[in-house]
């Protein structure tokens, strides 16, 4: 008997919430169940979308929790000082149960802790929650790791996925606790509440998370592999950032997809999913990937910085108005269209051969759906320099990307409004116009919109020398 603590992180959920309904099936052997978030001042990154959002989904949970007879508790600080005296005020804490974090900070710092727990006789109950596969699970016929997605992805098709379990009813031992660490813990929360600020609208829950997977699987699963390319009519899943935070149970997908009738578009996302656990494996393979170039030839590339070409790649002011209207929606939404996602990167790392990393921390402060693996694992791609990524002669060319995706300048039109006069015979490359159109545009090319940064034609062979020079 004793006391039991349940641990939260990133699975901001009550349903099907691995670690929480394994404490619940074993509630019987404790005297009191004590539920706590530990805010850690090292994971905060200040003044970023990405911060704001992940703390207001976590204000989201505690009130839904608190509705359902599950306080939250809070500690602040040092994460083994606050362990540490919290063992001291409950001397007859015996169990703890969390789920577990599989690579970059949470892995060192949950090894750690397990360690701490049992070097304070505190029993561990740690479970792969976050992804239908952990990054053990799926491995060649030799017991290596997988480094191309195709191969992975066969096995990974036929491995068995876990169900998910339904709600579990409010316990009577889950107790409110007045601990002063609990109540200094608490004030910090609600003063990080109050301080933080998102220009948009963000909507965040269990709730609101269920309700976005039901609409896009009743209204865009199906045709998800022909639209989810267009960022005009936008058909992608729009789940990505409750599974970051999960507030969105990643099984719970998955149940909802094969009730399903199979179709291309099904398929399709299936695939996403298996990219999701597929570039968590990558991760933990290689925790230095956030800082490293994976593939070792490139890790001495000279990467140029230009300060000002860097800042309006940013602002999107670089002349290219699929690119400039990818990084507005960002700045201006906290998100970005996947397939944009990946013409803005081709251009930071191709166009501009600036660091991939710089593009990386960027993302990381301004997308409200950020995963590290994911996001690392995508920039490495674009940039050649990760496993199974593009290869560096494949340079996307933006604007037959703009012509291709967004055809009518639809979307361009929507985030760059000095382009909205601009016909569709020139909405892709606004540059081209003559003077006398610009003027009956309303738009001066290199007053009121830009003329391009670089010259994408001259500039693709200074990348394939680059590559082909840096690598050797």
């Amino acid at each position: 008997m004793g006391k039991t603590i349940m641990w939260f992180r990133k699975d901001l959920r009550l349903e099907d919430n691995t670690a929480f309904s394994k404490m619940v099936e074993d509630s019987e052997f404790a005297d009191e169940l004590i539920c706590v978030f530990q805010l850690n001042p090292l994971q905060f990154i200040e003044n970023s979308y990405n911060h704001a959002a992940f703390f207001y989904s976590l204000n989201s949970f505690y009130e839904h929790a608190k509705a359902n007879g599950v306080p939250i508790h809070f500690l602040y600080g040092n994460l083994k000082e606050n362990f540490t005296n919290l063992k001291k005020g409950y001397p007859d804490w015996s169990k703890i149960y969390f789920n577990l974090d599989e690579r970059g900070f949470g892995k060192e710092r949950d090894q750690k802790m397990i360690e701490f727990f049992e070097n304070n006789q505190i029993q561990v109950y740690s479970y792969q929650d976050s992804h239908l596969h952990g990054v053990q699970e799926i491995k060649k016929p030799t017991g290596e790791s997988y480094k191309v997605f195709t191969p992975y992805f066969k096995k990974w098709l036929t491995m068995p996925k876990r169900s998910y379990q339904r709600t579990v009813a409010p316990l009577d031992s889950l107790k409110e606790s007045s601990h002063p660490l609990f109540i200094e813990g608490e004030k910090k929360f609600k003063q990080i509440i109050k301080d933080i600020y998102l220009p948009f609208e963000y909507e965040c829950g269990e709730v609101v998370a269920e309700n976005y997977l039901k609409e896009f699987v009743k209204n865009h699963l199906h045709e998800y592999q022909d639209g989810r390319d267009y960022p005009y009519s936008d058909q992608t899943s729009k789940l990505s950032r409750f599974l970051r935070t999960g507030e969105l149970s990643i099984r719970k997908v998955w149940h909802a997809l094969n009730a399903e009738p199979d179709s291309n578009g099904r398929q399709t996302f299936i695939s996403e999913l298996c990219w999701r656990d597929f570039y968590n494996m990558i991760y933990s393979e290689n925790p230095k990937q956030k800082t490293q170039e994976i593939k070792e030839q490139y890790r001495q590339l000279q990467w140029s910085y230009n300060q000002d070409f860097f800042e309006r790649w940013k602002k999107g002011q670089t002349g290219f108005p699929i690119v400039d209207a990818g990084m507005r929606q960002l700045n201006q939404t906290g998100w970005m269209h996947n397939r944009l996602r990946m013409i803005v990167a081709s251009f930071l790392t191709k166009d501009l051969l600036i660091d991939w990393r710089l593009g990386e921390e960027y993302f990381q402060q301004k997308l409200i759906d950020y995963d590290a693996a994911s996001n690392i694992g995508g920039w490495q791609w674009a940039a050649s320099t990760g496993t199974d990524a593009v290869p560096y002669f494949r340079i996307f060319n933006p604007t037959t990307q703009s012509e291709k995706f967004d055809r009518y300048g639809d979307f361009i039109r929507q985030f760059i409004p000095e382009l909205k006069d601009v016909s569709n015979e020139f909405i892709h490359e606004p540059s081209k116009m003559s003077e006398e159109l610009q003027k009956k545009s309303g738009v001066v090319i290199g007053k009121d919109y830009p003329e391009p940064i670089v010259d994408h034609r001259k500039i693709r062979e200074e990348v394939l020398t680059f590559f082909k020079t840096s690598a050797h």
